[in-house]
């Protein structure tokens, strides 16, 4: 495999909720849980066909801003008002007071979150490293079921209220949306198949550390869900996808199981979902946790830096397998560290999932 061109990217289309949990949740005999999963597979479905359309021929990567980009956010917040029609009524600028509208403060808060932890950690001026704007849009459509980031911006739902709250309330369900569009100004992986996952567990841990760095939450400490708090108290679950024991996120008559691998021994091998790129990504996941957790500490200083040296280093094939990336956090953990105790943990973390590094 080739390390992707460096002279643009291939936008895609990224939602935090998986299609089998909706596609679950519309089988349903309950019109009230049915009705809000179909029409969100619908909407999500026509703007992923619109997408794809969109970036036949490949979009050039934004230029650098002339000068040194800002250390500060440059973020601004509409309101769709229950109508899919983007952006939507600008509510929030940069700078401006909180509004009335919860939705649009946590938004803000997350966005700035997520910009806070690539400025600091890692010396990146917003996800295209040149201060790039961060764009959300809330209140989409009616009972609206997920979160998406579309290549350009962030659109949060307000959920059914029967299964899913408001798609603002978890933080790293914002960040995993916005690190979607770190990884497409930088690997660029590809939506299909290991590398897909892969796109997806890069926001998922990029999601999970900017909840753990805005709660000052040591690896040991943080919960390692994805969306904890998004689903209402009818669900037997605690969130979305768990990091630490893929799997177990939840387990309910109407949602039904966690299907997602902890190990390459349970691969699923399907043609749905992009090829199973919500469910494999338990796997990269499960060996960032073991890696975070044997090293220490907070997550995002060595855990977290190895993967973002990987995701910039202009290595990583946009076709890349698990076990290309895998050998690359090696090489990122000597780079760094030298033969230490980061290199062994990243060995011995990529070993106990199943994928070799050799």
């Amino acid at each position: 495999m080739q390390p992707q061109s460096q002279h643009g990217f291939h936008p895609v289309f990224c939602t935090i909720v998986p299609p089998h949990v909706l596609d679950k949740l519309s089988q349903s005999d309950n019109p009230d849980l049915a009705g809000p999963a179909r029409r969100t597979l619908e909407s999500d479905a026509a703007r992923r066909t619109r997408r794809q359309m969109a970036t036949v021929v490949t979009v050039p990567a934004a230029p650098a801003t002339e000068g040194k980009a800002s250390d500060k956010p440059h973020r601004t917040l509409y309101d769709c008002r229950h109508r899919t029609r983007l952006p939507g009524t600008k509510v929030r600028a940069e700078g401006q007071e909180p509004t009335k509208d919860a939705s649009v403060n946590r938004a803000y808060a997350g966005l700035g979150a997520t910009f806070e932890l690539l400025l600091k950690a890692y010396g990146r001026r917003s996800i295209d490293g040149h201060g790039l704007p961060l764009i959300g849009s809330v209140h989409y459509d009616e009972k609206y079921n997920n979160a998406f980031f579309d290549g350009e911006q962030m659109v949060f739902g307000d959920g059914d209220g029967e299964i899913f709250l408001d798609f603002t309330v978890a933080i790293d369900v914002i960040a995993h949306e916005l690190a979607h569009g770190l990884t497409q100004h930088t690997a660029n992986l590809s939506y299909y198949g290991q590398s897909g996952a892969l796109n997806e567990s890069v926001s998922d841990v990029f999601g999970s550390l900017v909840k753990q760095y805005s709660l000052g939450q040591s690896a040991d400490q943080a919960d390692w869900l994805i969306g904890a708090g998004l689903l209402t108290p009818r669900v037997q679950g605690v969130a979305l996808r768990s990091m630490k024991a893929p799997g177990t996120a939840y387990d309910d008559d109407v949602l039904g199981k966690d299907p997602q691998p902890a190990s390459m021994e349970d691969y699923v091998h399907t043609s749905q979902d992009n090829g199973g790129v919500h469910v494999n990504s338990g796997i990269p996941n499960r060996a960032f946790y073991l890696l975070a957790t044997a090293l220490g500490g907070n997550a995002w200083e060595r855990a977290g830096q190895l993967w973002f040296d990987v995701l910039t280093g202009g290595q990583l094939a946009v076709d890349a397998d698990f076990e290309s990336f895998a050998r690359l956090t090696v090489a990122a953990a000597r780079s760094r560290f030298g033969e230490g105790d980061e290199a062994e943990a990243v060995l011995k973390a990529w070993s106990e999932v199943g994928v070799p590094t050799v």
